[in-house]
């Protein structure tokens, strides 16, 4: 059975500025969706699953539609404020979605099969697509997912400091804990982040998590158990949120399910500010100079 591409792609980028996730970065008006989609095809993915807002779907309709017909199966799921457990209602006054979390559950209905989520504006590589795919055909099971890790010096920003969740593993290489480090700064005197107003250096080759996920669809029954509890706790908060990457170590720490750390050499990139795009495009005609892309994907 091959594995399904759960694309999150439900926020509109407030910090950015209108709807990124199709924003063109490409030679011919290609946007990163668009090289998350052409890597997964070619590494073995038998269908993607957008994660949308209602009012995004013609848009993205028109978008992917014909350019994907024949080549991977495509759904579109809407990931909506009133989309909630049996019991539970929209406080009043609440306006944004309920966070990741949320947004994977809002497929649960059209995933069968293991899957893989990641973020609509994030360029994760094809190395990184083809050894998710690997775990999702033979190791997957539901008690021992993935995620795909990231050597630390190749997730860096030339636009300013970063945030990046640092892996902690055992000798199996599975996940322990990830440690999330703010203000990670590459220096001509080497990579730094700041602790309690202390700097602290950092040597490039730590594994970080840029929330590229490998899950068995056992991980729905355990979302529901925890958007539950969640609510019960934080659903009358008004900004709230049930990230993805907090309740994997909440199943950790419960020793509900493994998550094992998959290394790769391929390079981040993404986009959360205007100034990073050309940035972007560089380093996308960069990889079509090398051959690693066709100047046209479609």
């Amino acid at each position: 059975m091959k594995p399904t591409l759960v694309i999150l792609a439900a926020g509109m980028g407030s910090r950015y500025g209108g709807l990124k996730q199709l924003d063109e970065v490409g030679p011919n008006g290609e946007a990163i969706i668009d090289y998350s989609l052409f890597d997964a095809i070619r590494a073995g993915f038998g269908k993607v699953v957008f994660i949308i807002r209602r009012d995004f779907e013609d848009a993205f309709k028109e978008r992917f539609d014909k350019k994907l017909k024949g080549k991977i199966n495509v759904e579109y799921v809407f990931q909506e404020l009133t989309d909630l457990p049996a019991g539970f209602s929209v406080p009043e006054g609440r306006e944004k979605p309920w966070g990741t979390g949320h947004a994977i559950r809002a497929a649960r209905n059209v995933v069968k099969e293991p899957f893989s989520a990641i973020n609509a504006d994030d360029f994760y590589g094809f190395e990184a697509y083809e050894t998710v795919a690997r775990f999702l055909t033979g190791d997957v099971d539901d008690n021992q997912y993935a995620m795909v890790g990231y050597r630390l010096d190749k997730t860096l920003s030339e636009n300013g400091s970063v945030s990046r969740g640092l892996c902690v593993t055992n000798a199996q290489q599975n996940l322990v804990d990830i440690e999330e480090l703010t203000q990670i700064t590459n220096e001509t005197e080497g990579i730094f982040y700041y602790k309690d107003n202390e700097k602290v250096g950092l040597k490039g080759y730590e594994t970080v998590s840029m929330n590229f996920w490998g899950f068995h669809p056992s991980l729905f029954t355990h979302l529901e158990e925890g958007f539950v509890s969640f609510l019960k706790e934080k659903g009358n908060e008004m900004k709230s949120e049930f990230f993805i990457p907090m309740y994997v170590d909440e199943l950790i720490k419960a020793e509900k399910t493994e998550v094992k750390v998959l290394t790769s050499n391929a390079s981040w990139f993404g986009v959360t500010y205007q100034e990073d795009k050309p940035v972007v495009k560089d380093r996308i005609n960069q990889l079509i100079a090398e051959g690693k892309y066709p100047s046209k994907l479609w």
